[in-house]
């Protein structure tokens, strides 16, 4: 005889003892998973239109069901729901409710499919929308960089390597080197998109079913590209969920190196930039301290995300075909990516919406470190020079500017000429900081108006993307 705990399970049937109730709390998905429901409840009523378009629900009982999946979203979302830890997950859940709301119609859903099935194409469907969401939010984020590497094409300050003072850049060039990393990372998460949009539904546990399905037609209400094409992998596959954090953790590694540029260029070291109030916190002791927290917590973040990215490849190296309940675990370092990478995504939109430059410090920065010694290179080349004699030249006349500590714009022609008697007096030219700019007028150059001209190509790609 069973008692009515067991009978409260959907797969009760060949159970004579109770489940450990601490066995029950630790295998148990509810607690994360239902935030899963809006999807469940969009697939469960596609399958249930498909059934009956092929005969194995009747009219009445389809209506009932997709009424009752209504009703009971209506009472999730205005959080009258009561969630049970004994019936697992989100899908018997919301299948028990149904029950209890229209009687044995309810019970008659879940003909055709398996939750193995079923939690595939749920989280197929929530990933979809993350990605769309995360799409626009990184769409927002590449406009605000856009005004802001428009407004500041002509701001220069150094660039580095080695971060050490290379070449004199402009700001907006910087900016656009970040629209650059970003493309990539949409153009990432659109081609991973298409591998999301399959639905697994109908693959039932592992091998398909019997009923005359139509798969093609749940498919397309539901807004996927195809049906998977093997039982098996469909609902073992996870490939999905790992390629998307994957695409997370790059994304999130540019947006740790944008973070660490805004930490040191807010510093009073560098004093490159001012962070808005609204984006920064103070000390608990020391009243002078404006501390940029959010780009901090960003780059932390990006070590959490890189391992969700290690988990899911680890939970899955070892699993054989087809569904094990070790899938159980892929969802909460897959929701936890998405919502961090959307959050920081959209604080980092706010933040260089707001920021502003002083164009005073870093052009005093761009002035020392010998920035224009490559300039100064190129102009002894084309006057003959061969470019190896030519280092070899400016590398003499750094040294003595150190000495003297002097920049090369700051010498003499007199003492300049002792280095390379062909250097004349429109030397000075190339040696200011805008010159140096401005001789970089090539496509992918730090110019002013190839600044301008790259944010027009990028504005003008966006409005053609659908």
């Amino acid at each position: 005889m069973t008692d009515s705990k067991i009978a409260a399970k959907p797969w009760s049937g060949r159970f004579q003892q109770t489940t450990d109730a601490f066995v029950e709390a630790f295998t148990a998905s509810v607690g994360f998973d239902r935030r899963l429901y809006r999807q469940d409840i969009t697939g469960s009523i596609a399958h249930a239109r498909m059934l009956q378009r092929q005969g194995i629900l009747s009219e009445d009982e389809c209506d009932a069901i997709v009424d009752g999946l209504g009703r009971i979203q209506a009472r999730i979302e205005a959080g009258s729901f009561q969630w049970s830890v004994a019936l697992e997950d989100v899908h018997m859940n919301i299948e028990a409710a149904l029950t209890d709301l229209i009687g044995d119609a309810g019970k008659r859903l879940h003909t055709g499919r398996s939750r193995n099935d079923q939690v595939a194409t749920d989280i197929r469907l929530w990933l979809r929308d993350e990605i769309d969401a995360i799409s626009t939010t990184i769409a927002q984020l590449r406009e605000t960089l856009l005004d802001l590497a428009e407004r500041e094409a002509d701001s220069i300050l150094p660039g580095f390597t080695h971060l050490q003072v290379a070449q004199p850049i402009t700001f907006g060039h910087h900016m656009m080197a970040w629209v650059e990393m970003l493309e990539r990372d949409a153009e990432r998460l659109a081609d991973c998109r298409k591998r999301v949009n399959v639905m697994p539904l109908g693959a039932a546990a592992l091998a398909g079913t019997s009923y005359p399905l139509d798969r093609a037609y749940t498919a397309e209400q539901l807004g996927f590209d195809r049906p998977a094409s093997n039982s098996l992998d469909a609902v073992s596959d996870r490939d999905f969920a790992i390629e998307f954090c994957a695409v997370a953790s790059i994304l999130m590694m540019h947006l740790s190196r944008f973070s660490e540029e805004l930490i040191l260029w807010s510093s009073a070291q560098f004093g490159f930039i001012e962070l808005s109030d609204a984006f920064c916190t103070g000390s608990s002791i020391m009243p002078q301290k404006k501390n940029p927290d959010v780009p901090e917590l960003v780059r932390g973040k990006t070590g959490r995300i890189f391992g969700h990215l290690m988990a899911l490849l680890t939970l899955m190296k070892g699993q054989p075909l087809a569904y094990n309940k070790d899938n159980q675990e892929d969802k909460e370092p897959l929701f936890d990516t998405a919502d961090n990478l959307r959050g920081s995504l959209q604080v980092f939109a706010g933040m260089m919406q707001h920021l502003s430059c002083n164009r005073e410090r870093m052009r005093a920065a761009a002035l020392q470190g010998f920035s224009t010694a490559t300039d100064l290179a190129d102009y002894l080349v084309c006057r003959g020079i061969p470019f190896r004699d030519a280092h070899e030249i400016v590398g003499k006349a750094v040294a003595f500017g150190l000495r003297e500590q002097r920049d090369l714009a700051e010498l003499t022609l007199a003492e300049l000429r002792r280095f390379a008697p062909a250097i004349g007096p429109d030397v000075f030219d190339v040696l200011t900081l805008e010159g140096s700019v401005a001789a970089r007028d090539h496509l992918g150059g730090t110019a002013p108006n190839q600044v301008r001209a790259a944010v027009a190509r990028r504005r003008k790609t966006a409005r053609q993307t659908p």
